[in-house]
């Protein structure tokens, strides 16, 4: 496995040569995992872009580096301290120094010198990638074909010109630095996997579940939600729509979810903050919904492009009044995938709002996918309890009851347009036909229904999953992007320690995770925010005892396995007594 590394100034190509070395690297079969440190800006400021290369399934950052690629100086003295023995090849233009604590061995290259006398100081970032495929010991030509089909569409002359740069970069450091070059790739296993985001993932687990309509506001890291589909709905009859703000999104779907549309939104912490009394309309009127929180660290504006897991108690109580949302919480890429799909199942089978929580890490990272993983769901689309046109003509002089009391909470809906059925939806206390009541009585049973409907979330959907020994010294309780950190940290402490992650946050699955974490000497909650949220959950469902103990990191920064494994080695370190 080797982690190489690109930084330089926002805007000058950073993120372009990473996606190249990790797609590149991943077609040729080999596993890829890519993450970012970027600004809250659009040009300048630092940022930087590592990709870990792998013959094996990488899911997490880590903190080495073995190849670093430096754009200004800035770079060396932010990253250096990453490299362990590594290479450090740096633009000669800014004249790089290396720390006198530095460990690693500087390599200069005259990289925009190169580019410019190709014609563009913008080419310089296809030297940066001949450079590293060198720098790797990768093969050239992979690289070259896909520059070709990358810039065809542009002509010939941008085709020769980037590929001429590619090439340049790769034998001038085999001409000049052949010698220091150790850094080798194992055997590839080549195999039909993907090079996508968890927001990738949620845009074609929506398609897959039939969702037709997007109605967002820009937001980062949601963005790339509404991005995506807005290339892949024509493919399939839908739309996006960009309204002007987040409450004009989530009306929006609401009202396309009362119609019978499969609709949704995306945002992050402040959009979703915007969203919650209308979150409570869709959810006392009954009306399915589904809404994605790529949470980000706050509050307010807060740190837009940084990791946090900040929204938990928001998604599960923010709003007014006592009401209850599925909230979906995907560890992983596929998952994401999985329940974007299941998501509008849940919401119209259970005719209620539901919340996918992602992360940033989650959403914007990119890593190798199977491509079997995202053939979509392997059950028919759920649509839940309705009455047809047929049914409602047999009514005949009885009138609809749109919310009629039933042993599991869920009342069969109608249509607008169809003749005998409802055509009121309110926010209003109502009664079973959505006639405006305050009645005690029918207020109390209507508030029940309401709340016990969702317990049956739980019968259809696994709530909390474990991978690990059946009798584990440690388990390690997660959600999210840190899951992945978390099974890569488990690796690393040894044969007798578990990873558990929730897939579902509401309803709570008390009994499964009780059931679970049972058997554990120790439990450590790993999450991204300074309240311990997750743990809170937890407490509250009255699911922790004295084994339990909390890893918060609140940052910006995404977890790394290394940090995991210190905690987690401290716990399962006896302490002797003197």
């Amino acid at each position: 496995m080797i982690a190489w590394k690109i930084g330089g100034d926002q805007g000058e190509g950073i993120d372009s040569t990473g996606d190249v070395l990790a797609t590149v690297a991943n077609r040729m079969g080999y596993f890829v995992y890519g993450y970012k440190n970027f600004s809250s800006r659009i040009k300048g400021g630092h940022t930087n872009y590592k990709v870990r290369i792998s013959t094996t399934r990488v899911e997490a950052p880590t903190k080495r580096t073995d190849i670093l690629v430096a754009l200004n100086q800035e770079t060396i003295d932010k990253n250096f301290s990453e490299l362990d023995n590594g290479l450090l090849l740096a633009d000669s233009v800014f004249k790089p120094m290396l720390p006198d604590n530095a460990k690693a061995q500087l390599l200069t290259l005259p990289l925009t010198a190169i580019a410019k006398d190709l014609g563009s100081v913008v080419m310089r970032n296809m030297v940066a990638v001949g450079a590293s495929a060198a720098l790797l010991q990768m093969p050239v030509d992979p690289f070259i074909q896909y520059v070709t089909a990358k810039f065809e569409r542009k002509g010939p002359a941008v085709v020769e010109s980037n590929r001429q740069a590619v090439e340049v970069g790769y034998q001038r450091i085999i001409e000049e630095y052949g010698h220091l070059l150790t850094y080798r790739l194992g055997e590839p296993h080549p195999g039909d996997r993907l090079v996508i985001s968890g927001n990738d993932g949620i845009a074609l687990g929506a398609i897959a579940g039939g969702c037709r309509l997007m109605c967002g506001y820009p937001i980062t890291p949601a963005t790339d939600i509404m991005e995506s589909l807005v290339k892949w709905f024509p493919l399939v009859g839908g739309a996006v729509v960009q309204m002007e703000d987040e409450l004009g999104s989530i009306t929006a779907v609401i009202g396309a979810g009362f119609g019978g549309a499969r609709a949704m939104t995306a945002s992050s912490g402040p959009g979703i903050s915007l969203m919650q009394e209308a979150i409570g309309l869709a959810s006392v009127a009954e009306i399915p919904a589904v809404i994605v929180d790529t949470q980000r660290g706050g509050p307010s504006t807060g740190m837009p492009t940084k990791q946090e897991q900040s929204d938990l108690l928001a998604l599960l109580h923010g709003g007014h009044g006592d009401t209850l949302r599925v909230v979906l919480t995907p560890g992983s890429i596929e998952e994401s995938f999985e329940d974007a799909v299941e998501a509008f199942n849940l919401a119209e089978q259970f005719q209620t709002p539901v919340i996918i929580a992602t992360d940033l890490s989650l959403s914007l990272w990119q890593q190798s996918v199977d491509r079997s993983r995202l053939n979509g769901p392997a059950q028919a689309i759920r649509r839940g309890a309705t009455f047809s046109q047929e049914d409602l003509l047999a009514l005949g002089a009885n009138v609809f009851q749109r919310y009629q009391f039933s042993a599991d909470g869920i009342s069969p809906r109608s249509l607008p347009g169809e003749a005998n059925g409802q055509y009121l939806a309110t926010g209003v206390e109502h009664s079973t036909n959505g006639k405006v009541s305050e009645d005690p009585a029918n207020r109390t049973k209507m508030m029940d229904k309401r709340l016990m409907k969702l317990q049956g979330v739980t019968q259809v959907r696994d709530g909390f999953k474990y991978e690990g020994p059946e009798d584990p010294d440690l388990i390690l309780v997660g959600i999210g992007s840190t899951v992945g950190v978390l099974k890569e940290a488990a690796k690393q402490l040894g044969s007798n320690v578990g990873v558990a992650w929730f897939r579902t946050l509401s309803p709570f699955p008390s009994e499964r995770v009780l059931s679970v974490l049972a058997p554990a000497r120790h439990v450590l909650v790993v999450e991204q925010n300074a309240l311990g949220q997750l743990r809170q959950l937890m407490t509250t469902h009255e699911t922790t005892d004295s084994r339990y103990e909390s890893l918060l990191k609140y940052n910006g920064v995404p977890f790394l396995p290394e940090e995991v494994v210190t905690r987690a080695s401290a716990l399962l370190t006896p302490v002797e007594v003197h």
